[in-house]
């Protein structure tokens, strides 16, 4: 995996926040605490050995949630852009993508080796992604691919 730029104020950053902006209002109200949009955007090139950029716009502090047991945050991947195929088996994690804009291929497949699944997604498509396989979201369409991610983790 390649390593993560977390991207403060700036242009990029604002370029992100005005792309996912277009399709849906960025919005979080943490328990007890003042509304927001979000706390940080991570930036990953090539992550997993995939194409292009990745950026994570996180929602929650990392403490936020359920005791740091569970992160949720919105993906956005620009057309071509695509997260590698990895898996979340030495963590013990669990995802679920819900799409809720643009269109891109999902693959899974058991082991490094094993053979792919591929399952074209659209909006308001959700994975259920298992600690023991291995995946991968690459943007197929002409549009941004924004996901929300919801995984969990069970020490």
């Amino acid at each position: 995996m390649s390593g993560t730029i977390i991207l403060s104020e700036g242009e990029e950053f604002d370029h992100v926040i005005q792309e996912v902006s277009k399709y849906i209002h960025l919005y979080v109200m943490p328990f007890g605490k003042k509304e927001r949009s979000l706390t940080r955007i991570d930036k990953r090139e090539n992550m997993y050995g995939g194409n292009g950029t990745v950026h994570m716009i996180q929602m929650f502090d990392q403490k936020e949630l359920a005791n740091n047991r569970l992160a949720a945050y919105m993906v956005l991947l620009n057309k071509g852009d695509e997260s590698g195929f990895h898996t979340h088996n030495e963590r013990n994690e669990e995802e679920l993508y819900v799409v809720v804009h643009g269109t891109g291929e999902y693959r899974e497949r058991t082991g490094t080796q094993g053979s792919i699944r591929k399952k074209m997604l659209q909006k308001g498509d959700i994975t259920a992604i298992s600690s023991i396989g291995y995946h991968s979201i690459e943007n197929t369409g002409n549009e941004p691919l924004i996901m929300f991610v919801i995984t969990t983790n069970n020490p």
